[in-house]
């Protein structure tokens, strides 16, 4: 039995998957099981793993389901005493499943051990810094006001414990992996390695129809999680969904800047301002407004050329940072 199992959900994942799969054989540690999860791609992503030689390499082919549908399928055939995911566009660095397995050891209360994120563009280069929390033992309450484990292809589980939380929400397309993590923090504790050891790609393409339906789920795995809690507070929740906003305006405004895009972070930074009126008394908020208000009136590549000044004179990437940490700005 290997002592990890990583499963990788693929769907026409032919320009990354390759990169991904090896980020995984070149782990520090070398006793795990890959399980490549095919489901239903349509391009060469097929092709492209089965060139890859490695025994510890195992591929299966679905109809397309989902992601949650091709996590849980990975999940039914793992057998490694430890479960993690990553998607096919995403990256780990070499120690981040051996530093992971170190932190439960060394802490035998906690079932599941999370590093820290930073974000990579499609050609790999890292562009911003994710929130770089860390909270041991019990972390519901810190989860709940902000997804700091920022993606499905962050944790390492036992297995045991997923598997009698049960299986990742099949009928969400979006945020499937924070409703996860939070039904494991109501029954586990949790350890954080404090290094960057995820790299998150987000796509510059549009991302207009994702991020509204990513705003939708959002809010009901937050409601949801409060109906499962009923000791936490309005206040909790209000801040939670205010948190979430933030974390929408800045996915927003690292998409292109077409003018859907830039009506979607309209209306996230409304919704902000509304969970948070402490924003308004910030100056980057204003500065944020003039970069919307440019991609809106601008073409699109004289808006990107704007966007880059602003980001030189104000330097926008400290609030971007604020957005994706989830917590109340500093009025900077």
């Amino acid at each position: 039995m290997p002592l990890i199992s990583v499963i990788i959900p693929v769907y026409n994942g032919e320009k990354t998957i390759k990169q991904t799969v090896e980020c995984v054989l070149n782990q520090t540690i070398k006793d795990l099981e890959l399980i490549i999860v095919n489901d239903g791609s349509q391009d060469s992503t097929l092709e492209i793993v089965c060139q890859i030689q490695d025994s510890r390499i195992k591929v299966f082919s679905f109809p397309n389901a989902g992601l949650a549908a091709s996590r849980n399928r990975g999940i039914n055939l793992a057998s490694g005493e430890y479960i993690s995911f990553i998607d096919a566009d995403d990256l780990w660095t070499a120690d981040k499943l051996e530093l992971q397995v170190k932190a439960l050891e060394e802490n035998p209360l906690a079932t599941v051990a999370y590093s820290w994120t930073d974000y990579i563009d499609e050609s790999d280069n890292c562009f911003g810094k994710g929130c770089y929390l860390s909270f041991p033992g019990d972390i519901c309450v810190n989860l709940l006001l902000s997804n700091f484990i920022e993606s499905g292809s962050n944790i390492l589980i036992r297995t045991e414990a997923l598997r009698k939380v049960g299986y990742f929400d099949e009928s969400r397309k979006s945020c499937e992996d924070w409703d996860m993590w939070l039904r494991l923090a109501a029954e586990y504790e949790f350890v954080g390695v404090p290094k960057p050891q995820i790299l998150y790609r987000i796509s510059s393409t549009s991302m207009s129809t994702n991020l509204l339906r990513m705003e939708a789920e959002s809010m009901e795995v937050i409601e949801k999680a409060c109906d499962r809690n009923p000791q936490y507070s309005p206040i909790l929740k209000r801040l939670s969904k205010g948190n979430f906003y933030k974390y929408l305006l800045f996915r927003s405004l690292t998409s292109s800047p077409n003018k859907p895009n830039t009506l979607v972070s309209g209306k996230f930074l409304w919704e902000s301002v509304k969970y948070d009126r402490s924003l308004l008394k910030t100056k980057l908020i204003w500065k944020i407004v003039l970069r919307i208000i440019t991609q809106f009136l601008l073409p699109s590549e004289l808006a990107k050329t704007k966007i880059n000044d602003f980001k030189r004179l104000y330097n926008v990437d400290a609030l971007l940072i604020y957005m994706r940490k989830g917590i109340p700005w500093e009025n900077k």
